[in-house]
């Protein structure tokens, strides 16, 4: 039992390690190739464990947790975050790509064009920064010449218009979400019925959270 728990730890470590060697982009890009890389990994990496009946097999999945949960204990020191997490990349900055960490990073000029323009600036000096976050993600900073206009530039107070709570969908009442509003369930059954409705008819009703006033949809054409 012990020479399988070492297993596990041990197994578990050059994973770990392995895939943060292949970079941030294989943690959110998956090209086909991160993909084939990941799934090859994960096999050979689980191929030589040897399970012998329901109890190591438990035994196995309680020693992973732990040892998840210690990692991510770890990984919140300042020290260690670096090695487990890794720090962020600058890949353009004030409208200028940088090759260097481009290579560095093993991310192509062709998908940070593409996440460019899917985040809808199509040219790179609109851009003051892109970013590739420790998780993979790209953060897209556009330069203030092209950032949209809001009340909040222009200095003008706005009213809280409130946001649609779903109280049912398909049919059913969704009991949990009358709550957060502070209503129950005769409320709704009598705002239903004020307007004449079954509520078999209603594909999906919300209520509004600042006044509370009932948006409904029968899912018809």
């Amino acid at each position: 039992m012990i020479s399988f728990i070492g297993e596990l730890v041990l197994l578990f470590v050059v994973v770990t390690f392995a895939i943060r060697l292949m970079g941030k982009t294989a943690l959110a890009q998956l090209s086909p190739i991160d993909l084939a890389a990941l799934v090859f990994l994960v096999t050979l990496a689980v191929t030589p464990i040897k399970i012998d009946g329901k109890i190591q097999a438990i035994i196995g999945i309680m020693v992973v947790v732990t040892i998840y949960i210690l990692f991510s204990k770890i990984s919140l020191l300042q020290a260690m975050n670096r090695l487990f997490i890794g720090q962020p990349s600058i890949l353009v900055k004030h409208g200028k790509i940088s090759k260097r960490e481009l290579d560095k990073s093993r991310f192509s000029l062709v998908e940070l064009l593409s996440a460019i323009r899917i985040a809808g600036y199509p040219d790179i000096e609109d851009i003051e920064y892109v970013i590739l976050e420790p998780n993979g993600e790209l953060s897209i900073l556009p330069n203030h010449s092209v950032v949209n206009i809001t009340p909040k530039h222009l200095n003008i107070e706005t009213e809280y218009k409130g946001i649609p709570i779903a109280v049912v969908i398909e049919g059913k009442i969704q009991i949990h979400n009358l709550k957060k509003i502070s209503r129950d369930e005769t409320w709704l059954y009598h705002e239903i019925k004020r307007r004449g409705i079954d509520l078999k008819e209603i594909f999906y009703a919300s209520v509004n959270d600042k006044d509370y006033s009932l948006y409904i949809d029968k899912g018809k054409p």
